[in-house]
């Protein structure tokens, strides 16, 4: 019981520093933003990011830096959530978030396009995405896996995503009513595996406890290696999890 109990402080320690916590509600507010921020630094180490909405990635850089965590990263997701057709508009949204203060962009893909017949505006997408990032910043490309549903419309799209720039894949925003599988997830990592590894890998929904971040890492684990699980390959975008891993770690609210 002993080596197990161990053996769950060490996964939930290293599930800490690939966390991306979250908040993209129409709602939000500086304040609660700002908390966010705070909330990414634990007393056990810090996360890995924090993604928010466009206009508030200057806050959210800002914050961080006078808390002394340069080293969390600023995700702006665009197009967010609804994965408009519109290129220029996630032009411009890319654009402004990373002239204010975002590391990397979280572009979801055009997935209504993709399933209409429009097959082609998904990669003219990554591609203009990709160049508003601009040589440093880093994209993702959120799927909404549980919608495109098809495996082999999944599999399509993760390479157009890959081959147009992406540096990571993820599986869902979580605010559609299908959310990721774990099938989907598998699809996502085999696509991966297929260009070299080079390309990183984000879940989002279905991480809420200890024992699916268990699943994930085991699963990642066995097809890239340990070495592969650090934040700059894996990301873990589950704001709520965060509380259940500082438990497992004796750290109480």
């Amino acid at each position: 019981m002993d080596r197990e109990h161990e053996t769950d402080e060490a996964l939930a320690q290293k599930a800490i520093g690939l966390l991306e916590l979250t908040s993209l509600n129409a709602a939000d507010t500086a304040e609660r933003i700002v908390s966010l921020c705070g909330q990414a630094l634990t007393p056990v180490g810090n996360v890995a990011a924090v993604c928010v909405l466009p206009r508030f990635a200057g806050l959210a850089r800002r914050t961080l830096d006078t808390l002394g965590a340069r080293d969390i990263k600023v995700v702006a997701a665009v197009n967010f959530p609804n994965g408009g057709a519109s290129i220029s508009t996630v032009e411009s949204q890319t654009h402004a978030a990373m002239l204010t203060g975002a590391d990397e962009i979280d572009l979801v893909y055009p997935f209504h396009a993709q399933l209409s017949g429009h097959p082609t505006i998904g990669g003219e997408m990554v591609a203009a995405c990709k160049a508003k990032c601009g040589p440093r910043g880093q994209l993702t490309v959120t799927l909404e896996t549980g919608v495109l549903r098809d495996p082999q419309v999944i599999h399509l799209v993760c390479r157009t995503a890959i081959r147009q720039g992406a540096s990571f894949l993820k599986t869902s925003t979580g605010k559609q009513a299908v959310s990721a599988t774990s099938q989907a997830a598998r699809i996502l990592i085999e696509a991966i595996a297929e260009r070299g590894a080079q390309v990183g890998f984000k879940a989002c929904a279905n991480v809420r406890t200890l024992s699916e971040v268990r699943l994930y890492m085991e699963v990642l684990q066995n097809r890239f290696g340990p070495l592969w699980l650090e934040p700059d390959r894996v990301r873990l975008g589950a704001t709520g999890l965060l509380d259940d891993l500082l438990a497992q770690l004796g750290v109480r609210p």
